[in-house]
């Protein structure tokens, strides 16, 4: 045990912040304290009591604050807050090394982020409007404690989820193990070979992606069972997908088009098909399998015919189909010499823009490859890694031009 979290622990253990005005950096700093000991003590005010002998963050200048000058950076060029430099300390305390610098990248860098520079955030923005209205009279006190709860709720509910998906991890590595185990001593039938069948629910579509395992079979909680085809990695679409005849069907309408006399449902969206015997789970798998015939698509955004031809060089895409689509026009713009805005409405753009992505998502492409300007370009590209769909450009290396894939998430 690290001795901030011994201290932490302690029986009369205490804790002191800045008061006034809060943010999401402070209140999930004290959450996280609270998560470790609820019977913490935690002070708030505009300066740490003199020869004061519990935990400082966020104020003090201390090892817990980040107002000091020379506050610390990642390596990644994200700045600490307080709340990255406590979870720095006591993060692999609560999910072991490796989850905690995956938590800290998805969850504490953008708050550290947020209260560093202001860039938008969501769950700050939650945060900060438990603040008092500027003109409510009486403390922050109660409503920080208040938001301090909230945050606490969610961490909580974070690091639940963390540690079951690293459960879930096992547990199907565990069973795909079996299965391939099975494969090799001719217990199940080549043809079921990209069909895993679960005891009990686990989630595994990300687990999965990486494997040739195109359908997942587990118990439903309705009785029966239920199907899910599995998504390629770094793609929208399935490795294999339910034949269009059976999409949006159910109960007769699914068993005549099928054939399987306990089929029961097939979502319209094609990610779930549920049956009442896994014999037939399993023959709705192989006869998909069957028919499936694949086409994947990459959507070329103004880019010219030449670019095709190294789209094509990319792994497994010699027979991709590439769909061209030209660039948004520039829409009208109030002009003021050289400078010049969008003339239309901030709510019209964004409908503008979500039109031009969903005219794209309708192909299905395995990913969209942009060339163009960037007022053109960007915001296209945005929505799109918010959606995790792979965006692919060209760079210039070495007196060469190479395909490059812009990372995803929000």
């Amino acid at each position: 045990m690290n001795q901030l979290l011994s201290e932490i622990r302690k029986k009369d253990a205490s804790a002191f912040t800045h008061g006034g005005k809060f943010h999401a950096d402070d209140v999930f700093s004290a959450a996280l304290l609270f998560y470790l000991n609820p019977e913490i003590q935690i002070g708030r005010g505009n300066q740490v009591p003199e020869n004061y002998e519990g935990i400082v963050f966020d104020i003090g200048r201390g090892a817990y604050d980040h107002h000091q000058k020379e506050s610390r950076v990642r390596e990644n060029g994200v700045p600490y807050a307080a709340f990255g430099l406590l979870w720095e300390a006591l993060g692999a305390e609560i999910l072991g090394e490796d989850l905690a610098a995956q938590f800290d990248e998805s969850f504490v860098q953008p708050l550290d982020q947020n209260d560093n520079t202001g860039e938008k955030n969501e769950l700050a923005t939650l945060i900060g409007n438990f603040n008092p209205t500027w003109d409510a009279t009486g403390g922050t006190d109660e409503a920080f404690f208040q938001a301090v709860s909230v945050a606490g709720m969610i961490l909580e509910n974070k690091f639940q989820r963390y540690l079951g998906n690293e459960r879930a991890d096992k547990r199907v590595e565990e069973v795909l193990q079996v299965h391939e185990a099975d494969l090799k001593a001719s217990k199940i039938p080549a043809e079921q070979e990209r069909i895993l069948i679960l005891p009990e629910f686990v989630p595994c579509q990300k687990h999965l992606s990486e494997t040739k395992i195109a359908f997942v079979i587990f118990p439903s909680n309705r009785g029966g069972y239920c199907i899910q085809p599995q998504k390629r990695e770094y793609s929208m679409n399935y490795k294999c997908s339910f034949p269009e005849e059976w999409l949006g069907l159910e109960k007769e309408e699914l068993v005549k088009e099928t054939g399987l006399e306990s089929a029961g449902f097939c979502h319209k969206g094609g990610f779930l098909m549920t049956t009442g015997t896994l014999e037939d789970a399993v023959k709705a798998c192989e006869i998909s399998l069957q028919v499936f015939h694949e086409e994947p698509k990459i959507v070329n955004l103004g880019g010219s015919v030449e670019s095709d031809a190294l789209l094509r060089q990319l792994p497994e895409m010699q027979s991709v189909q590439i769909v061209h689509m030209d660039l948004p026009d520039v829409p009208e713009l109030n002009q003021e010499g050289i400078y010049g805005e969008v003339a239309m409405e901030k709510a019209e753009w964004k409908s503008l823009v979500k039109e031009q992505v969903k005219k794209i998502l309708k192909v299905k492409p395995e990913a969209v490859y942009i060339e163009g300007n960037v007022f053109s370009t960007y915001p296209i590209i945005h929505i799109l890694r918010k959606k995790h769909v792979p965006v692919l450009t060209t760079v210039e290396k070495d007196g060469e031009k190479r395909i490059v894939r812009i990372p995803s998430g929000s």
